[in-house]
């Protein structure tokens, strides 16, 4: 793990590549001086600020970066090879998504995940994705389904990579290809933003409980996709509906349990 000190130490192996590839792609996707000019400043191209994030991101699910880890702007920047903009934009992001804190008068940090963090984003997922769900699988759209289906053949490969940041996110787009098609957009909007706070409790519950009884196994999650998956194609929405609550509430207990506190002392009466 990484903290302040020991930031720029820990991406030496992979700065100078990735300063290459955003240096290539950011002069590809705005000319050769590598920008445009925007009321006489100098624009960056949309696509630096992309990879900066995903570098970011990717650092934060693998828990190279800790939560709770500061995040310097000047040392990122110099990790990456990149100025101060690309981080800064990316840090805004990344806070917006759940993975990033900013502390006043300290800047910037990676989200703690406690029980308070973890029983926020559950009370809200099961209050509102179990009934998401049901109302897309009422929409029966084919489409999303065969995505979902594609979604789980690629989570099967990040397993065997042990490539557990891809597999978190592969998680989320598997839950949210479910979804999509409730019809309520500020449902699925508020969903949605849940995705990284989610990967983030995953990797972390990963992290620490790796040992217990309360760590995940995948081969018992993915049986449950596929169960969820199978309703869906059934059509059948109100039993789409009881896997995925079953689904997220074994997942909080996990959660919860692995930073040491009982589901009944943190979940709020609205998630119950």
């Amino acid at each position: 793990m990484c903290q302040t000190s020991h930031m720029r130490v820990c991406g030496l192996r992979q700065a100078g590549k990735l300063a290459s590839y955003i240096a290539y792609h950011g002069g590809m996707a705005s000319g050769s001086n590598g920008g445009d000019f925007v009321n006489g400043k100098l624009a960056l191209p949309q696509s630096r600020i992309e990879l900066v994030l995903e570098s970011i991101r990717q650092s934060i699910l693998t828990n190279e970066f800790a939560p709770g880890a500061p995040l310097v702007e000047a040392e990122l920047a110099e990790r990456m090879g990149v100025s101060k903009t690309p981080v800064r934009e990316a840090l805004k992001i990344l806070s917006n998504t759940g993975l990033v804190q900013f502390v006043p008068y300290k800047g910037a940090r990676v989200q703690k995940v406690d029980a308070e963090f973890i029983s926020a984003v559950c009370d809200l997922r099961l209050v509102m994705e179990p009934e998401a769900v049901r109302r897309s699988v009422e929409a029966q759209s084919r489409s999303s389904l065969e995505q979902a289906r594609r979604v789980l053949d690629e989570a099967r490969q990040a397993v065997a990579a042990g490539d557990r940041a891809k597999l978190s996110i592969l998680n989320r787009q598997f839950h949210s290809l479910l979804y999509q098609d409730c019809g309520n957009h500020l449902m699925r909007d508020v969903l949605d933003n849940l995705r990284d706070r989610t990967a983030l409790i995953s990797v972390i519950g990963w992290q620490t409980a790796e040992n217990s009884e309360s760590a995940p196994s995948y081969e018992i999650e993915w049986g449950e996709h596929m169960a969820m998956l199978d309703a869906a194609y059934e059509a059948n929405a109100e039993l789409a509906r009881s896997l995925v609550e079953g689904h997220i509430r074994r997942f909080c207990e996990r959660s919860l349990h692995s930073v040491s506190l009982p589901l009944g002392a943190t979940l709020s009466p609205a998630a119950s």
